[in-house]
Formats: C-alpha cells, sequence, structure tokens
C-alpha cells in the first residue's frame, strides 16, 4: 500500500471519528464529562436519537426541507415516578449506573463496562395489584434490572435503587445480549479495517466514501462457526446517487467480526458479477419527488389526495394523560410506557362498567416479546438472516420520532421514552409514542327500520377509537404497532409493515433472461434486483386478569352436528362445545380453517346475571403459519411461532418468548422450552401468547419502498358486560363538530 492511500485512509477515519463524535454530543446530548452528575444532560432540551445504522468512511448531507423547529421539549432531568410501573427515570438511571460503577469487579475498571440492558425491576404484582394513587399507598421500593458486559462475560443484576444494593442474579446458559446501540454504530466501521475487505471493494469500482454496511446478527449454526465467540456479520452498500443505499447492495460481500475485540475474523466475497444496482428511481424522499416532478404540467389525482384535518372536538381531545403514564379515555384506563426491547408496554387496563359505573380488570400487562423475521434463502449470504429484532436489536431501541400530522394527527399527544446508552448514561427519544382519538367514518352501531313495520327508526352511533402508536425502523424495515381501545370494550392490537425490502444483487435485468426452473428465492422488482421472500411474526405476551388475576382457558369449538332422520327440514347445523384447558399442553393452538373454534379468557368464578363466566376472547384476523423444518436451527430459535396461541401461568421471570439472551442463543430458553412443563393454567394467574404472522413474497409495487400493510387480532368482550356497553352512547349532532374560522 502507498503512502498517499494510507495517509488518505487515516484522513477519513479521522474524519468519519469526528463526525460520529459531533452526532454523539449534538444528538443525543449526553453528558459532558462520565462522571459530571450535577447535570444529567448537557442543557435542558433533551435528546433526540441515535444516527443511522449504516455507517461508513463519510456521511453525506440530507438536502430534505427542514421542517420549522418544534419548541424546546423537557430533559426529563426532574421526573419522578408516580406509579409502581412508571419507567426508569434519568436520575434513577443514573442512580444505577453509580452503583454498578462502583461494584466489584465492575470498580476494578468502570470504562470495560458495558451496559446493555437497565430498567424498571417491577414490583410484585400482588403490590401492584393492591396499590392505589390517592389512598395513601407509597410507591413500593424502586429497582432495576441490568444486564451488563464487562471483560468479555455477561451478567444480570438486581439493582436496589434506595438501599444501594447490587445482586447477582443467574445468567442464561448460551446467547448474548440484545446489543447496545453504540456498538451497532462502532460494528458497522469495523469492516473498513481490514484490507481485504477495502480491496474487494476497489474490485466492484465503488468509491470508499459511498460505501455504508449494516451490522447483521448471525443466528446460531453450531459451535463450529461461532466458535464460542460474540460474532456479527456485516453487509454493505452503495450511496452513491441515493439516500434508499439499500437498493444497491454490494452483493455476495459478507464481513464477519468478533464484536468484542472487532477485530475482522473472516471476508466472503461470492459476488463476482453481480452488478451494483443502478441507483435510478430509488430515492423515496419528497425532496427527489419534486425535483423529479419540476417542469411537469399536471399531477395525477392519487399525488394531490391530502389528509384531513382531523382537528379536535371544540373543547379538545377526548382523553387525558396523568402523570405522563396513565391515559383516561371513554371509561377505559391503562398505565402506557416506552421500553428500550418492547418498543411500548400497555399495564393495568381497565374498562368502566355502564351499568355499575365500576371499574374492571381486563389485562394486567400486554407486549410485544418478540419478532422473527427468517429469509428464505439459503445462499452463503443469505442463510443466516433470521432475525428476532427486539431480543438482538431492541424494538425500542430502534424506535425513531413520530412525524407530527402524517405519523399522528394534529391533536395527537406525544410520549417520550428516557433509554440507557452502553456507558450507562440516560438519553431521550422524544415522540416516540402518539396518542389520539380516531373517527375513520366507521360505526359503532345502527339500526333502521324497514317502512313496512311502519315505525320511523333510524339509528346509529359513529365509532371513535383511542390509538397508542409507536413506529420502529430496524434497519430498513419500519413497523408500525398500534394499541386501539374502543368504547365497547374491545381491545385491537395491529401491526403494520412498511419501509425498504432487503434486497439482493443480480445480474438479471429481465425476467426473459432467467434460466427455467432456476431459483431465485424472490422477485425481480427491478433491474439486477431481487427482493427476497421472507416472513414475519410478532409475539405478543397478554397477561390477562379479566375481572381478577384467576382466569381460565376456554377452547369453543365449532363443528357440524348433523340432524337425525325426520327430526327437521334441515340435515346440519353449527354446534359450539366448551373445553377448558387444564394445562398448558390443552393450550397450545394451531389454527385451522376448516376447524373452526373461539378462544375465551373466563373468570370462571365471576358470572353475569343469568349465569354466564365473565370473560374475553381473541378474535384472530388475518395470519400465517411458520413452514419451516422444526429442526431447522432458525426454527429452533423460533419455536414460539409454532403454535399461533399459547397459554402458560404467570412467571414473572417469562416476559421474552426468544429467551432473556436472544443474540446466538440456541433455542433452549424460549415460551415453547417453559410450556413442554405442562404446568396446570385451570383458574390460575394465566399469560396468553398470541402470534401475528405475515408471509411475504414481494411485488414490483413495493420498490422502492413499501405501501403499508397491515395485520391484527382483537381481545373481545364475551359476555364481560350485562348487555351492549354503548347502548346509551349518543350520536353525534351538527353542533358537536368543529367550526374553523380564518385567522387575520
Amino acid at each position: 500500500m502507498d503512502y498517499s492511500t494510507s495517509l488518505l485512509r487515516l484522513t477519513f477515519l479521522a474524519l468519519g471519528a469526528a463526525l460520529v463524535l459531533l452526532v454523539v454530543r449534538s444528538a443525543f446530548r449526553l453528558p459532558h464529562d462520565i462522571n459530571d452528575t450535577a447535570s444529567i444532560f448537557d442543557d435542558g432540551a433533551g435528546c433526540t436519537r441515535f444516527s443511522p445504522w449504516a455507517c461508513g468512511r463519510q456521511r453525506r448531507t440530507d438536502t430534505t426541507p427542514k421542517s420549522k423547529p418544534s419548541p424546546p421539549r423537557s430533559s426529563h432531568e426532574s421526573d419522578v415516578p408516580r406509579h409502581p410501573l412508571d419507567p426508569l427515570t434519568a436520575t434513577e438511571v443514573n442512580r444505577a449506573r453509580e452503583l454498578l460503577r462502583a461494584h466489584p469487579p465492575f470498580a476494578s475498571s468502570p470504562s470495560s463496562l458495558a451496559v446493555h440492558e437497565l430498567a424498571l425491576d417491577e414490583p410484585e404484582k400482588p403490590v401492584v395489584r393492591r396499590w392505589r394513587k390517592g389512598a395513601g399507598d407509597a410507591l413500593p421500593p424502586r429497582r432495576a434490572v441490568a444486564v451488563v458486559r464487562f471483560r468479555g462475560e455477561s451478567h444480570v443484576l438486581a439493582v436496589d435503587l434506595e438501599a444501594g444494593a447490587v445482586t447477582p442474579l443467574p445468567a442464561p446458559a448460551s446467547g448474548y445480549p440484545t446489543m447496545t446501540m453504540d456498538e451497532q454504530r462502532a460494528l458497522c466501521a469495523a469492516p473498513f479495517s481490514d484490507p481485504a475487505f477495502n480491496a474487494s471493494i476497489r474490485r466492484r469500482g465503488v468509491r470508499m466514501g459511498d460505501v455504508a454496511c449494516l451490522p447483521i446478527s448471525p443466528g446460531w449454526y453450531g459451535p463450529a462457526e461461532d466458535g464460542g465467540r460474540r460474532l456479527i456479520k456485516s453487509q454493505c452498500f452503495s450511496t452513491e446517487g441515493t439516500a434508499n443505499f439499500y437498493m444497491r447492495p454490494i452483493e455476495g460481500l459478507t464481513v464477519l467480526v468478533d464484536m468484542d475485540t472487532r477485530e475482522v475474523v473472516h471476508v466472503s466475497d461470492r459476488g463476482a458479477g453481480i452488478p451494483i444496482p443502478a441507483a435510478k428511481n430509488t430515492d423515496y424522499r419528497r425532496a427527489a419527488a419534486d425535483q423529479e416532478d419540476a417542469g411537469k404540467q399536471s399531477t395525477f389525482g392519487y399525488q394531490a389526495v391530502r389528509a384531513p384535518s382531523m382537528e379536535p372536538a371544540p373543547e379538545g381531545p377526548g382523553f387525558e394523560v396523568e402523570d405522563g403514564h396513565t391515559v383516561r379515555w371513554a371509561g377505559w384506563e391503562f398505565h402506557l410506557k416506552a421500553d428500550a426491547r418492547a418498543g411500548m408496554i400497555v399495564s393495568r387496563a381497565a374498562v368502566q362498567d355502564p351499568s355499575t359505573g365500576a371499574r374492571r380488570e381486563v389485562m394486567y400487562k400486554g407486549m410485544a416479546s418478540e419478532l422473527f423475521v427468517p429469509y428464505m434463502d439459503p445462499t452463503e449470504a443469505w442463510y443466516f438472516k433470521t432475525y428476532m429484532d427486539a431480543g438482538e436489536y431492541g424494538f425500542g431501541l430502534q424506535a425513531m420520532p413520530l412525524v407530527p400530522l402524517n405519523d399522528c394527527p394534529r391533536h395527537a399527544r406525544y410520549m417520550d421514552g428516557v433509554f440507557v446508552a452502553a456507558d450507562g448514561r440516560p438519553y431521550v427519544r422524544e415522540n416516540m409514542i402518539c396518542v389520539f382519538e380516531r373517527y375513520a367514518g366507521d360505526i359503532a352501531w345502527r339500526h333502521s327500520e324497514s317502512p313496512i313495520t311502519g315505525m320511523d327508526i333510524r339509528e346509529s352511533r359513529p365509532k371513535v377509537t383511542l390509538v397508542a402508536r409507536m413506529a420502529a425502523s430496524v434497519a430498513n424495515y419500519d413497523y408500525i404497532m398500534d394499541w386501539e381501545f374502543q368504547m365497547d370494550g374491545l381491545i385491537r392490537i395491529k401491526v403494520g409493515l412498511s419501509g425498504i425490502l432487503m434486497v439482493k444483487g443480480t445480474p438479471y435485468a429481465h425476467m426473459n433472461q432467467v434460466r427455467q426452473n432456476e431459483e431465485m428465492y424472490g422477485t425481480l422488482l427491478s433491474e439486477n434486483v431481487i427482493g427476497v421472500i421472507h416472513d414475519h411474526y410478532v409475539t405478543f405476551r397478554l397477561d390477562m386478569d379479566v375481572d381478577g388475576a384467576d382466569n381460565s382457558f376456554v377452547r369453543v369449538e365449532m363443528a357440524r352436528q348433523d340432524t337425525a332422520p325426520g327430526e327437521s327440514p334441515r340435515r346440519s347445523y353449527l354446534k359450539a362445545t366448551r373445553h377448558v384447558a387444564s394445562t398448558e399442553k390443552d393450550a397450545k393452538i394451531r389454527m385451522k380453517l376448516y376447524e373452526p373454534a373461539e378462544f375465551h379468557i373466563i373468570n370462571p368464578m365471576k358470572n353475569t346475571r343469568v349465569g354466564n363466566p365473565v370473560g374475553y376472547k381473541v378474535v384472530p384476523a388475518g395470519t400465517a403459519a411458520s413452514l419451516l423444518d422444526p429442526e431447522d436451527p432458525p426454527q429452533k430459535r423460533g419455536a414460539f411461532t409454532n403454535n399461533q396461541i399459547w397459554v402458560t401461568p404467570y412467571n414473572k421471570s417469562e416476559e421474552w418468548a426468544g429467551g432473556l439472551f436472544v443474540y446466538q442463543s440456541k433455542g433452549e430458553d424460549t415460551l415453547a422450552t417453559w410450556s413442554e412443563r405442562d404446568r396446570p393454567i385451570e383458574n390460575k394467574d394465566i399469560v396468553l401468547w398470541y402470534t401475528l404472522g405475515f408471509h411475504h413474497v414481494p411485488c414490483q409495487e413495493d420498490f422502492p419502498i413499501m405501501p403499508t400493510v397491515s395485520s391484527s387480532f382483537d381481545l373481545k368482550p364475551v359476555n364481560f358486560f350485562e348487555s351492549n356497553p354503548i347502548l346509551r352512547q349518543r350520536p353525534t349532532q351538527v353542533n358537536d363538530l368543529p367550526v374553523c374560522a380564518a385567522t387575520a
């Protein structure tokens, strides 16, 4: 290597390091000094978010027009907990950091300590259920659980924030903690230190300044592959000519990196002869569209559509957020918070009974427990792409600030997340969750009488709902997560998929070039671009407490019942038969279209006035099931998707369907293994797990960015109320509508 090349490389590295430092100092606004405890943040405006995943030798300037700056937001420096389930405050995070850094053996080298997870250790469930605000109840002692790495070892610790005690807890036998954002950013720069990688880039004719790399979790395929090391794979793209570098893969180039040493272990280049797809038509930003449309005489109708203003009622939104986390609306009350791993957690959901005025329990805690995304390409550069987005990357860590007026309507209220950097310091993810009322023109209930009855009746009520929303951008993919509360007691959990496909480079520019019977593992989306087939599975943990903690799971089977000869002109009818699950094995459910059933969570000790047990039921919508071999290594790790429904007895330690340590795990600590114990679940405190699935065969409409596709499931009251709970909802009148006046 000549002197000028070395000097150029050093210059790029210096510029890159300076820019990363600038991003960290300005975007995160972390403390100036690692030992500075006088101020949690370096100013009072808070922090925003981490820099994008991909990084390279230099970053391009975004020329997208910027919106007007928003008013300064709270730094959360003065936040205090007001509810037993409130997340750790910034002050508590700093307190935990102090205690961890002083704890042996970490005290010997505090700078070697990396904090991977730090979250509230929630009080025991009976304590939380008994607690009442305003009844003189003090908050339970505040504790945290920390997952850290120190000199190549993983540790799980309980941190008593009041007593100042740090206690080791058992750690999983295999796997590693969720990656920190700091190391994700650092690891995507690791390939540039390797001569073989740089040589491969030069052979492709790509300028180093145009290369962006992504850290990709490798899964687990046996000890021979990982060698007992914490590894990551990196693949790269060309950013030349577009912000959508995902559509310009440097195909076949894979770099294996030791995460702890940052050493490049191996470089594989199997992409000779595969061109880098062109940048044309890949940019999805508004500025790029405006530039392309400049000079055109007309726009088509769909391009001129604008979202309605969705103005709130004159008296303002019909919901309130108390103490930052308690949401009340239309008889509903629940606790809402951001979480670094789950993204968004809904707790203590209760609804008011219109006949008594009493607020009744529905769900103790609900969250996305894990996301499993296997790609269906077994070739060397793709077989390992079987992501666990929550346990490997942190679903909440990847959440980006929501865009007002586009992600959420005008009258939405926003909620921030306070998370923890690898050095243990707090930072703020602004506008991570929004809450808003939604009216989409739907009908809550209606009836009109036919003229033949002589009765002039036309009764209709609008359906207004309350939505809590977050969106996570896990590299290329965007997930929109909605918890929608309805006035009739129904909760709808919806997942939307958008963002950008993970694509594969190919020499083919047209389908007529593809050999007959050649396996492409996907769809040709554009010249030299294949969208690879993949699945998405989102497994939800739903700790249902229907009118109390002890519930039962009931499968209501529907089957054809034939009539006896001469019994009726009908030959058959549908019969429903109830089966109460005794143990976990009885509650493992795989959906079957021609074996329909309903799935109820009931309180067997509470009945309606006519004797039906009160309950809620899971109502699936469109979903998908995994077709992988159960012994395929990715499916063994993702065995929690083997069924669409599981029911387990409540266990505080069983929260993450893929296990506490998912990264490079072997699959021995999952929901599937816990359920093998076949524990009793009848009239017990039980947890329902539901997996929402998508098969995605890409199509050209997904290029260069995907229109959102969604699916959902419902938690619906079933004999929970004595009658229709919204019978007395009043209709909307003209004078209920907002009056808009022009401003001077």
